[in-house]
């Protein structure tokens, strides 16, 4: 018995030692999670939130007072170009219609008669032309025989009488072809008049029936018929008859963080997602970037906006689909997410490697510049952005080093490196409560401890 208790207390005191010797080997180590600089493809991604929404639609208002006779689609109906979609009544308008046309049929009779006073008024001139020719003939044979004393006095006197009477019954003639013209030309006149009447009352006409002006999708059909509807004037909104959308072009109308936003161009290409058609990705391209901020909690944009407080700010972004659905309607919520920048088999790290660094908090033997030892107060200093990258020193220790770098793009759990770091470096990548207060040049050991699962017993 006595040798089982002993055997027993010389193999807690070897436990005991091994776990001495283990404590004092890590004593002064901070545990870390490293990871080795890398290349890869790296790719910049923009979210933003919004709705689907078609590149073109419109609101067919009512053009015309009065009650809606026919109704001659329904909502989710598709449309052409040209189609008659609703009509009001229109029984003054026709009346109007038929009235001008037979007001325009009289007129046109009235033309032709005077077309036919004229062709007699030019009749009457060519006879009144030939009288007088003859008149002047016989006029001129008797001056010679008068001046001769052949012919009495009387007689040549008739003869001139005879002549000056059809000068002056050519002249009426003349004047009778010149009014009967004029009259003609008058007639066109109220005939011209007459035509523009009718095509002002056949627009009233045609302003009582709408008309699809594309080829559309009936989304929004707001009356009934029967129901009484009016005409926009200045300052009052008509009555909404429909709404058409042109679902041929679908758009993503999404909201982007301001600070997002300047990293988006026109023409980039962008993952557009719908929540009521899980599973599915389509692809588009920007169209639109807008230039005013919009206030996040209203969606007004600031240039509007009356209020003088601070909030967060959002713009529009317009993403266009490649191939959109005959599934998708407007309104429906989407996402989509922007590609920005696109770079392959580049230096990267982990995002949560990066850490910043007061230069004036450093230790001078590190390379971090030294706070001054001097009693004047310091100049404030800008931090340094860099990692702690892991290397033996000459025991064969393992210290953790800042090391400053430069970063580019940045993808989605990784960044660009473009200069400070090579391939293959080991860096400090966390934890992050142990990389905030991790000194330069501390003593470090790699943790290879595995992560507690979430839910799961510590």
């Amino acid at each position: 018995m006595k040798k089982i208790i002993l055997l027993i207390l010389a193999g807690v005191a070897a436990v005991g030692l091994v776990a001495l010797f283990i404590y004092r080997q890590q004593a002064g180590y901070t545990k870390v999670l490293t990871a080795k600089v890398a290349r890869q493809d790296l790719v910049t991604v923009v979210s933003g939130t919004g709705q689907i929404k078609p590149r073109t639609y419109a609101n067919l208002g009512a053009t015309s007072f009065g009650r809606v006779t026919h109704l001659f689609v329904k909502e989710g109906d598709m449309v052409k170009a040209g189609q008659t979609v609703a009509s009001i009544e229109h029984v003054q308008q026709e009346a109007a219609v038929s009235g001008q046309q037979a007001a325009i049929a009289s007129a046109k009779t009235d033309i032709d008669a005077d077309i036919a006073a004229e062709r007699t008024a030019e009749a009457n001139v060519a006879k009144a032309k030939a009288d007088l020719e003859q008149k002047r003939l016989d006029w001129e044979r008797e001056q010679p025989l008068y001046d001769a004393g052949i012919v009495a006095k009387s007689d040549f006197d008739a003869k001139k009488a005879a002549y000056d009477t059809d000068v002056a019954s050519l002249d009426q003639a003349v004047a009778a072809l010149n009014q009967a013209k004029a009259q003609t030309d008058s007639l066109r006149g109220h005939l011209k008049m007459q035509v523009a009447t009718l095509r002002s009352n056949q627009n009233a006409l045609d302003l009582t029936s709408a008309v699809a002006p594309f080829d559309a999708i009936v989304t929004n059909l707001p009356v009934r018929e029967g129901e009484t509807v009016v005409e926009g004037i200045e300052g009052y909104q008509g009555s909404i008859l429909m709404t058409l959308a042109d679902m041929s072009v679908i758009t993503a109308e999404v909201k982007v963080d301001e600070t997002d936003i300047v990293n988006i161009q026109i023409g980039q290409p962008a993952d557009v997602t719908v929540d009521a058609l899980p599973g599915k990705v389509f692809k588009g391209h920007v169209t639109l970037v807008g230039d005013q901020a919009l206030l996040r909690s209203t969606g007004v944009a600031t240039s509007q906006s009356t209020t003088g407080t601070e909030e967060a700010k959002d713009f529009k972004v317009i993403v266009t689909l490649d191939t959109p659905s005959s599934d998708m309607r407007p309104g429906l919520s989407t996402t989509a997410k922007i590609t920005t920048a696109r770079k392959s088999n580049v230096l990267s790290l982990p995002i949560q490697a990066l850490t910043m660094v007061d230069p004036q908090a450093g230790d001078a033997k590190s390379g971090v510049q030294a706070a001054s030892a001097s009693s004047a107060p310091a100049a404030k200093s800008t931090p340094v952005q860099g990692v702690y990258v892991v290397d033996k020193d000459k025991s064969g220790k393992l210290r953790a080093k800042f090391m400053p770098v430069t970063t580019g793009i940045t993808g989605a759990t990784d960044i660009e490196v473009l200069s400070g770091l090579t391939e293959g470096q080991e860096i400090v990548i966390g934890p992050y409560k142990t990389l905030r207060g991790l000194k330069n040049n501390a003593l470090v050991k790699r943790d290879t401890a595995k992560p507690p699962t979430p839910g799961g017993s510590s």
